[in-house]
């Protein structure tokens, strides 16, 4: 898991970094889209995507790929631009299902445990 949290931390910094861009230019937008704030949704989401993509390409940042998926670098990039450019929240919810994943490998594990102990006990007697 200290691998896939290794391999995953640049995805982060990536997150974090477009996520700053917006916070940097949000005012900017507000005056070329004269505060209309569903034009300025389209562009934030058009920019950080872009961003993302170029991010995800760009420094080779592939999501799919750490998390032991073989898929082709074109399908790992767009998949990887799109988390980056959801910021701290797309990188964020690849860490939760990693979370839940190891959680639920915990709980296989101790029922596996617990069944082994059963059948050795049962061998005894």
């Amino acid at each position: 898991m200290e691998t896939l949290v290794t391999a995953l931390g640049p995805v982060f910094a990536a997150g974090l970094a477009v996520q700053q861009f917006l916070e940097l230019i949000g005012p900017w937008l507000e005056k070329i889209t004269n505060d209309d704030d569903k034009k300025k949704k389209m562009f934030v989401g058009l920019i950080s995507l872009v961003v993302g993509l170029g991010l995800s390409f760009g420094a080779r940042l592939y999501v799919l790929n750490a998390l032991g998926a073989s898929t082709p670098p074109i399908i790992d990039g767009i998949v990887s631009g799109l988390i980056i450019s959801g910021g701290t929240e797309g990188i964020n919810s690849v860490m939760k299902f990693l979370g839940y994943s190891k959680e639920k490998e915990k709980a296989n594990a101790a029922t596996a445990k617990g069944n082994a102990g059963e059948d050795a006990m049962n061998e005894m007697t």
